[in-house]
């Protein structure tokens, strides 16, 4: 619903004659303002019939027909769409296209795979590992549950054939009738389950035991026990190999939400910067920067997902980390760089992805892990840098790290123009220093300090 201060009645607006129109338009001179409550309009013919309605206000001089009306004085009708009555246009977010989310997750989805499941099965542990929570806790159910049952029914079948389930060679009438079973006190399928259970998991509750009277219960016994051993050892692999993958190491390695760009040492360097929430360190510690554009190649090739790989490091320690506190990843945009060309106008309309990738050993586990992010044109501030995290806390005589300003920055001057265009200034602005220009100026210098003296 919304509001509208006009001066029609509060009944719905519909299309009318040209007569009536006119006759509204003198009764509604007359009556005085007031507030009234209609319904948005559903159709163009409402807005049309209601010219005084917000916002819309209709212009004179332009054909009929430019207002959904047809030279007959017939509205058009509105075609049904099954687009949404909350669409506005401009209303919907542009997506941007990235291959590594922001939390590491690859923006990739296979189809057409031949003999998928076939050669799932075939890797079954990875598979496993790969699965969710959920169904790992369910296949690590049921591998226990249907074994149970499956060795149950064996059993069950066991005990049948040799006679243990009539009326005579029930447990109760073993001893009168002089029977000796397979099993000892087996009277149905829910003890042979029970018995399933115990002989598996060698529960030994000293009830129900094996006799010499069935060679082929001796064997299902030695059987179903080196079974047990080994599917426990296999989900208890999964459970664990789950737990501590290196996924999960990942998840406390932190980038910056953003990457800048400003000048260090008369160079622009794209900078961002990584950190680890951990006090267990990473060994080893190695970081990767990859830049995903499109390129053209001389035979007219175009390929959209083009990896370029940058140099990057920190300080002058190159791309091996000494991984104590965050550090802030720099890369010089140099005559190698592929950003060389690239201006702050260039950055945004220019369509590239940053992949960043840290790797390294986890000192806890020995376990290798990798941790990944990107940044798209969008997520560069050109024109800014990184504040320090890295404080020397006297008080607790050690370096304190300020996670709170992780992502902090701080606006610096910075030249809007590319590295190329940047490099042919500073060497315009050395041509006017070329040593015979600098002897001349030092002695016009000194032959004017001469005169004045």
């Amino acid at each position: 619903m919304r509001f509208n201060f006009s001066t029609h009645s509060a009944t719905p607006t519909t299309a009318t004659s040209s007569t009536a129109k006119a006759n509204g338009s003198e009764k509604a001179a007359s009556q005085p303002l007031k507030k009234v409550i209609e319904a948005d309009p559903d159709s163009l013919d409402s807005v049309i019939s209601n010219p005084h309605s917000y916002p819309i206000t209709i212009v004179p001089n332009r054909p009929t027909s430019f207002y959904g009306i047809t030279p007959n004085g017939k509205a058009f009708q509105r075609q049904p769409s099954c687009r949404s009555r909350n669409f506005r246009p401009g209303s919907m977010r542009r997506v941007r296209r990235r291959a590594v989310f922001k939390n590491g997750d690859c923006n990739v989805v296979q189809k057409h795979l031949q003999r998928r499941r076939v050669r799932f099965l075939q890797d079954m542990y990875t598979t496993m590992v790969d699965w969710q929570w959920r169904w790992t806790l369910l296949a690590f159910a049921l591998s226990f549950i249907l074994s149970w049952l499956f060795f149950a029914l064996i059993w069950w079948l066991i005990v049948y054939t040799h006679g243990d389930l009539e009326d005579l060679h029930m447990p109760d009438n073993q001893e009168e009738s002089g029977w000796a079973p397979c099993v000892s006190a087996i009277d149905g399928f829910t003890s042979c389950f029970l018995f399933s259970i115990e002989t598996q998991h060698t529960i030994g509750y000293g009830v129900r035991t094996t006799s010499p009277e069935c060679p082929e219960a001796i064997f299902m016994m030695c059987f179903q026990s080196i079974y047990g051993v080994m599917s426990s050892a296999f989900m208890a692999g999964i459970v664990f190999a789950k737990m501590t993958r290196a996924k999960q190491r990942a998840q406390t390695l932190l980038f910056s939400k953003h990457a800048v760009i400003c000048q260090r040492d008369g160079c622009l360097s794209l900078m961002f910067r990584v950190g680890d929430m951990r006090k267990s360190h990473i060994i080893g510690a190695g970081v990767r920067a990859q830049l995903i554009r499109t390129k053209s190649t001389k035979e007219g090739e175009v390929m959209t997902q083009y990896f370029t790989e940058l140099e990057i490091g920190t300080d002058d320690s190159g791309s091996d980390l000494f991984f104590i506190w965050p550090m802030v990843i720099e890369h010089k945009i140099d005559e190698n760089s592929p950003l060389y060309n690239l201006n702050a106008t260039d950055m945004l309309q220019d369509k590239f992805e940053i992949v960043v990738i840290l790797e390294g050993t986890v000192e806890s586990t020995g376990q290798s892990t990798q941790a990944r992010s990107s940044y798209i044109n969008t997520e560069i501030l050109w024109g800014h840098r990184f504040d320090p995290v890295v404080l020397y806390n006297k008080d607790l005589q050690a370096y304190e790290i300020d996670y709170a300003r992780f992502n902090e920055t701080t606006q610096v001057d910075t030249p809007l123009c590319s590295a190329r265009e940047l490099n042919e200034i500073y060497k315009i602005q050395e041509g006017f220093r070329t040593p015979e220009t600098t002897f001349t100026m030092r002695q016009l210098s000194h032959n004017h300090s001469d005169q004045a003296s």
